[in-house]
């Protein structure tokens, strides 16, 4: 029968061994495990951890927020802290509406929902809310085109920010396999009947339009330096 796996205390002790070299022998015998046990947990403590997420200079760092913080604590308008900060006031203005608003907006909140946004990938917004899908998915059904349900869904839902969805992510939805948060087979509803889409500026390569059986430059006859002839 397997033991458990090795407790919090177990792989502390783990640890203090490993950074004292002690012996893999001996870390065996300590922490009385098998030595494929022991080695896996080695392996674990020798992983590095994750790079911390890369921030866009254009994004809003802890620091500005902690100022917008303070600002508005202070009874500064948004503009204010804005100029101080040297950001567009409407950058300001969408932040605090998306943590709180001004009376509930916290510098350490809002940072870490940016972090969490910031993860890739992402999952699909048409994965994340069963009410949106099966709207999108009916009208599917009915041979609308993912443009005309975008725009219906915007005058139909007026108030539900959650109701939104753009023509693109139906399409990726549809057709790229890591994002099918819908049905394959409604894509054949489409009226183009594809079931692949071709980017913008594909153009196929059957040879339409181009020369075909020409001669190189290099393989013209000789009496043709001389331009005697009119056609040379």
């Amino acid at each position: 029968m397997s033991k458990p796996r090795l407790s919090a205390a177990e792989k502390a002790r783990l640890a203090e061994l490993v950074a004292a070299r002690t012996p893999f022998w001996k870390i065996c015998e300590e922490i009385d495990r098998d030595r494929k046990t022991t080695w896996r947990n080695i392996g674990y403590l020798r992983r590095l951890p994750p790079p911390p997420p890369k921030r866009s200079p254009l994004r809003l760092s802890l620091d500005e927020r902690e100022e917008i913080s303070r600002g508005l604590a202070g009874g500064e308008s948004l503009r204010s802290i804005a100029r101080r900060l040297g950001r567009a006031p409407s950058t300001v203005s969408r932040e605090v509406a998306s943590h709180g608003g001004l009376r509930r907006y916290r510098a350490c909140v809002a940072d870490r929902r940016a972090v969490r946004a910031m993860r890739r990938p992402k999952v699909a917004k048409l994965a994340q809310c069963p009410r949106l899908r099966a709207v999108v998915e009916a009208k599917l059904e009915l041979r609308w085109s993912p443009q005309q349900i975008s725009g219906w869904l915007a005058l139909a839902f007026p108030d539900d920010p959650e109701m939104r969805v753009s023509h693109e992510t139906i399409y990726l939805s549809l057709y790229v396999q890591a994002r099918g948060a819908l049905r394959r087979e409604l894509a054949r509803n489409l009226r183009t009947g594809r079931m692949t889409r071709r980017p913008a500026g594909y153009l196929p390569t059957i040879g339409k339009g181009r020369l075909t059986h020409t001669v190189h430059i290099s393989e013209r006859p000789a009496e043709a330096d001389d331009c005697a002839v009119p056609v040379h």
